[in-house]
């Protein structure tokens, strides 16, 4: 019989290796993803930049029209507020990316509708330093599409940005982009813990690492899944200081309850 080629994925992957030695595969997220993401964020950047702008206008009007504002001349106050809306407008661009990707875990409002989000190339989620660097290299992206080809090009599929700041843009996929139903038995549990220890000693990222295994545990093998549940809660339990436990549980009923009480602190 005649023998016909397998197809080309339609999305490259990346296998990652947790600092708990499990393998995780992503899918990258493609330039068409990012160009939906880019151009809807830029969208809603726009409409903030002609608030700005608005708001500089009316200003400069006003300023026009009088001689002096507390005795300092209206010449004078147009170059201040002329610097100040020049230095808003670079911190509106830059703080637009950045304050998303490090609030919503490597996500803005474009990328969370296009279903991506930014990670670090170790697989651990994307924060403040790693989401200013791929903000203010932007502009060297975006002239004369050099990120554009950079992603075609590259087999990791990273923009000027993503190179410099450790980054890879993947998709958020199915499990990942659910919400994480945590039991009653598992809320009761996590109130209990919020008693026992102070849940200031997780940092955001011990959060987000108990968030994504939970989000991704379903899609785990058996033997993956036990290997990092087992390690996580060791890791954790010992970090918060938990010489026992409030009572008889399983790794991933304890995981459960750290998150919801992580959430219940904040």
């Amino acid at each position: 019989p005649p023998h016909f080629p397998l197809p080309m994925p339609l999305f490259n992957t990346v296998t990652i290796r947790t600092p708990e030695s499990v393998e995780l595969e992503f899918v990258l997220a493609g330039v068409g993803s990012r160009a939906v993401a880019l151009t809807l964020d830029y969208l809603c950047l726009g409409m903030g930049l002609t608030g700005l702008a608005l708001a500089y206008s009316f200003l400069l009007v006003r300023l026009l029209a009088v001689d002096t504002v507390l005795s300092i001349p209206s010449e004078t106050m147009q170059l201040w507020v002329t610097a100040i809306a020049a230095l808003l407008a670079f911190f509106l661009y830059i703080g637009y990316f950045a304050l998303f990707e490090t609030w919503w875990y490597g996500q803005t409002p474009g990328k969370r509708y296009a279903k991506i989000r930014v990670i670090r190339d170790d697989g651990q989620p994307e924060r403040l330093p790693q989401a200013t660097l791929r903000s203010l290299l932007r502009p060297i992206d975006d002239v004369l599409f050099i990120g554009f080809f950079c992603i075609l090009l590259s087999k990791t599929e990273k923009r000027v940005g993503d190179w410099l700041a450790g980054t890879l843009v993947v998709q958020t996929d199915p499990v990942t982009a659910g919400t994480i139903q945590v039991p009653e038995r598992s809320q009761a549990i996590g109130k209990d813990l919020l008693e026992l220890v102070n849940m200031n000693r997780l940092s955001p990222d011990d959060f987000a690492t108990v968030r994504e295994f939970l989000q991704r545990r379903q899609a785990m093998s058996s033997k993956a899944k036990t290997l990092v549940s087992d390690q996580l809660a060791r890791r954790f339990k010992d970090q918060l200081g938990l010489e026992t436990l409030p009572t008889e549980m399983t790794t991933d009923t304890f995981l459960e309850a750290l998150y919801h009480a992580y959430q219940e602190s904040r």
